[in-house]
């Protein structure tokens, strides 16, 4: 009697396929490449998505909305407010962790930027971002991390732009890794604001 294959869930697609686009770009990526990553035929993904824009789109939407569920995972084991954000920005640093990376990721960003339905997602998850910095803010002037003066607002917005802007310049200059680099910036935005 032969085993019953395993069904393979959505979330199962959406991790290989975040898989395989951490190692090709758009242009390179294939339903073929992430079906083999899922261990399933490219003939099931067009049956359950219908094609690699459905797919993508789905993955997009599901990631605009797991924006909570990403600093829930950041805060196990945290207890510092602080070190959960700089937790985060040590997340973000990976998506740089070499300059094929990030370029990799620029071409994905730029999808997500001049496709108004793909732009509608990630604007969903820059704004719950935004969000959640703001609470890790809030909770840090709260445990005396950061100066009761701290404008939650401001200084979230000043930590999306350092990160982002900090991930581009490694990939100019390449000093060390992109991690450290990128601490080394957002330490530096923080340091009047430390209590």
């Amino acid at each position: 009697m032969c085993a019953r294959p395993r069904k393979v869930t959505d979330d199962d697609v959406f991790m290989a396929a975040y898989r395989v686009m951490s190692r090709v770009g758009p242009n390179e990526l294939t339903l073929g490449h992430i079906a083999a990553e899922a261990g399933v035929t490219a003939g099931l993904l067009v049956q359950r998505f219908g094609s690699k824009r459905d797919l993508l789109l789905q993955l997009a939407e599901r990631f605009s909305t797991g924006t909570g569920e990403m600093f829930a995972q950041l805060r196990e084991g945290r207890r510092s407010p602080l070190t959960v954000l700089r937790a985060y920005a040590e997340c973000m640093a990976g998506m740089a962790e070499t300059p094929a990376a990030l370029l990799r990721n620029l071409q994905y960003l730029q999808m997500d930027l001049t496709d108004p339905d793909f732009r509608k997602h990630i604007a969903k998850n820059a704004v719950a971002t935004r969000n959640e910095l703001r609470k890790l803010i809030r909770e840090a002037v709260a445990a005396k991390e950061l100066v009761p003066s701290t404008d939650a607002k401001q200084l979230a917005r000043t930590i999306e732009a350092v990160i982002g802007g900090s991930m581009l310049s490694w990939a100019f200059y390449q000093e060390g890794t992109s991690s450290k680099w990128l601490r080394d910036d957002l330490n530096a935005i923080l340091k009047p604001y430390l209590k």
